[in-house]
């Protein structure tokens, strides 16, 4: 028992340590497209199974990639809401965490070595503002930890891209 207390403790103590990062990588760009690419390129460093990251933010119905990292570009760089993982998950508000991705119809592809996925809502004042969507080539690779840590994430962006507007 006390073993366990104490792995909690250290996730969260690092979990604290990244999202203070996050939160520096934001004050830090020159224009908030260039913050916004800080911010993907330090949150993929935060754990090996994420293998593309990217922030899409919601305009005229749709959602548009804003800011992405990953080995290749993806060609879904606007995506209806609704439509895909990612469309649901800014549609219903909800964090979708996609264990197995080839398992699921609502997956719309971007990479043969994606296995997994987890998409979260940044939700502003009244609605969904946008997304982080991160992939992994690793099945199952995202744990109720990773959803946690994410949805602070995106309480982050939240706060910077109202603040930006």
């Amino acid at each position: 028992m006390a073993k366990q207390i104490l792995r909690e403790r250290s996730k969260e103590i690092l979990k604290q340590k990244d999202l203070q990062v996050l939160r520096q990588t934001l004050k830090t760009g020159s224009t908030r497209k260039a913050s916004l690419q800080s911010f993907v390129e330090a949150l993929r460093t935060v754990d090996a199974n994420y293998s593309w990251v990217g922030i899409y933010l919601v305009q005229s119905g749709n959602l548009q990639l804003e800011s992405w990292v990953g080995e290749q570009a993806t060609q879904h760089v606007t995506i209806p809401l609704g439509q895909g993982v990612c469309g649901y998950a800014a549609s219903s508000g909800e964090t979708v965490n996609v264990p197995d991705v080839n398992k699921d119809p609502r997956y719309l592809m971007c990479f043969p070595s994606t296995k997994s996925e987890i998409v979260v809502p940044i939700n502003g004042k009244t609605n969904v503002i946008g997304e982080i969507d991160i992939d992994s080539d690793k099945v199952a690779a995202f744990t109720r930890y990773d959803e946690r840590f994410l949805e602070e994430a995106s309480k982050v962006l939240a706060i910077f891209l109202e603040r930006t507007g």
